[in-house]
C-alpha cells in the first residue's frame, strides 16, 4: 500500500497499529496511550491489547480511555471528571465504591 507523505494515505486503524508497534520497539519506561485501540476492529483490538499488557508489565502507563473495558486490568484507575480526580483504585475497588466509575462500567458492560 501507498502510505504518502507523514502517512496521510493510511486509515486511522493502521496508523494506530503503526504507532503501537513504535512503542513495542521502542521498550520506553513510561507509556503514554491515548485511546491506543479505539480505531481498531474488535478481532484485532483483542490481539493488540493482549501484548499491550504484557508490554505495559513494569513500566508507568498514562492511559486515556473511554471505552473501560481497554483499562479495567490496570493497577490503578484515576477517574477525573470536569478535570478534577474524583475517584481512583483499582477497578474492583472502584465498580465496589459505586461512584461514576461504577456508573460508566455498568453502562458499558450492559450490566
Amino acid at each position: 500500500a501507498h502510505v504518502g507523505d507523514r502517512g496521510v494515505k493510511l486509515s486511522g486503524g493502521q496508523r494506530q497499529r503503526i504507532a503501537i508497534a513504535r512503542v513495542m520497539l521502542k521498550d520506553a519506561p513510561i507509556l503514554i496511550l491515548d485511546e491506543a485501540t479505539s480505531a481498531l476492529d474488535s478481532e484485532a483490538e483483542a490481539a493488540i491489547q493482549e501484548n499491550l499488557y504484557k508490554l505495559m508489565q513494569g513500566k508507568t502507563v498514562i492511559a486515556i480511555a473511554h471505552r473501560l473495558s481497554t483499562i479495567a486490568a490496570m493497577d490503578r484507575l484515576v477517574v477525573m471528571d470536569k478535570g478534577r480526580i474524583i475517584e481512583e483504585g483499582s477497578h474492583e475497588e472502584l465498580v465496589t465504591k459505586g461512584g461514576l466509575y461504577a456508573q460508566l462500567w455498568q453502562r458499558q458492560s450492559g450490566g
